[in-house]
């Protein structure tokens, strides 16, 4: 441990919020991704996120647990307190510089270009300065400042829905109930008498503002009150709803199903991926291990049935999940991934997986099916952008079919 970097994680996390709903299709800002990219990288010692959480009240769930913890800075004091959350973020960085000196690294999650002269100093101080930022909201200063820099687009676990090609779901209004606003909506998490208080914003649902049909106008009583006469409430009648798959989670993986997390092999495949491209050497089962516990605190191979570690991975060899070569030392392997595939071969295994679904299968889930049959698959490395751009590109080389089936509410992949 004593040559790992030792990380400080920094988020201005209105910017990451408010760029990943306005540039990325109205996603929801999720820290998973940035978590796994960084526990690669070395040991997370510190995390901190900075805002008026009044206006991110669900988020703050999501951030506590992944033990963030939460800087309050309220916004409706006036205007004067506008850049409040940015100067309390740069004088922290300052101070757990000069009184931290165990910590290497500083990780910087915002796009905004003001934070370049905090990157510039942190580096006259000998640390070096990871950068974290939505790709289109970021300023073109920040990445050149820093050593190195992350688009979130781009992490693995990140599925930027394609909006060219999104199609309204049935009923989605009445479903959503306004429960899908993402995290940088300024109204998400407000009290009822905050609601009262402040004026609609655009972003609101019309439908919600109009009144109820079966709504009765007050009448005034005896005792200077209003009263409220009751609306009638009747039930819906009973709709048969066909049987289909659930819809992707991006808690674990962004296209497995719920309640189906990645497999093992899966997650040391992704894992020994992101050490492959960020560490200068080679990569060992020690410092894969340790990587994994960093991932996962509770990760231990004899809740898989193995006694070691050497144990567990030889297991892996043998299926050509990962491939083992002697290590500097002896019982501390260096260990590999296969040789990627090429577009063409890929198609080929998106090609094969469908066939055995019958022919026809569903986007949602049909990645998880994919690294069941390889588990180190990844379209972000095969330089695309998402899975539903790799389905369109096996498409245009007429390895399958693509198209949106109304019924299902999906995109159906088909043999060719």
């Amino acid at each position: 441990m004593d040559t790992e970097e030792r990380l400080a994680v920094f988020l201005d996390y209105e910017n990451l919020a408010l760029g990943a709903r306005e540039h990325l299709g109205g996603m929801q800002f999720d820290f998973q991704p940035i978590a796994d990219a960084l526990a690669v990288r070395g040991r997370v010692v510190t995390r901190r996120a900075y805002a008026d959480w009044s206006y991110f009240d669900e988020d703050r769930r999501m951030l506590t647990r992944h033990q963030v913890e939460l800087i309050e800075m309220p916004q409706r004091m006036g205007a004067s307190r506008k850049n409040a959350a940015d100067i309390k973020m740069v004088v922290d960085a300052i101070e757990m510089a000069f009184e931290r000196e165990y910590i290497s690294t500083f990780v910087m999650c915002t796009g905004d270009s003001d934070f370049s002269p905090l990157v510039h100093k942190l580096r006259e101080l000998d640390k070096r300065v990871i950068g974290v930022g939505v790709e289109k909201s970021t300023s073109r200063l920040l990445p050149s400042a820093c050593d190195e820099f992350l688009f979130y687009d781009r992490l693995e676990g990140v599925e930027v829905p394609d909006e060219s090609e999104a199609r309204p779901k049935k009923s989605s209004s009445k479903r959503s109930g306004g429960s899908g606003r993402s995290a940088g909506t300024r109204t998400a998490g407000t009290s009822a008498s905050r609601a009262k208080a402040a004026p609609v914003t655009d972003s609101a649902p019309a439908d919600d503002a109009a009144p109820a049909d079966d709504a009765v106008p007050a009448a005034p009583s005896s005792g200077g009150r209003t009263r409220r006469k009751k609306p009638e409430i009747t039930l819906p009648e009973p709709v048969d709803v066909p049987d289909r798959a659930p819809e992707p989670a991006n808690d674990e993986d962004d296209d497995a199903p719920v309640g189906e997390p990645p497999t093992m092999e899966v997650k040391v495949a992704q894992t020994l991926a992101g050490l492959q491209g960020s560490a200068s050497g080679s990569v060992t089962a020690s410092q894969l291990k340790r990587t994994l516990v960093r991932k996962e605190p509770t990760f231990s191979e004899s809740d898989y049935g193995f006694r070691t570690f050497g144990e567990f991975l030889r297991y892996l060899a043998d299926r050509d999940v990962v491939v083992l070569t002697e290590g500097p030392s002896s019982g501390d392997p260096v260990v590999e991934l296969p040789e990627q595939p090429d577009s063409a071969k890929a198609f080929d295994l998106l090609r094969a997986v469908v066939q055995e679904a019958g022919g026809t299968a569903a986007l949602s889930g049909l990645k998880n099916h994919v690294r069941k049959r390889r588990p180190d698959f990844s379209e972000k490395a095969l330089g695309y952008g998402g899975f539903l751009q790799f389905c369109k590109a096996a498409a245009a080389a007429d390895a399958v079919s693509l198209a949106w089936d109304d019924d299902a509410e999906d995109y159906l992949v088909t043999l060719a």
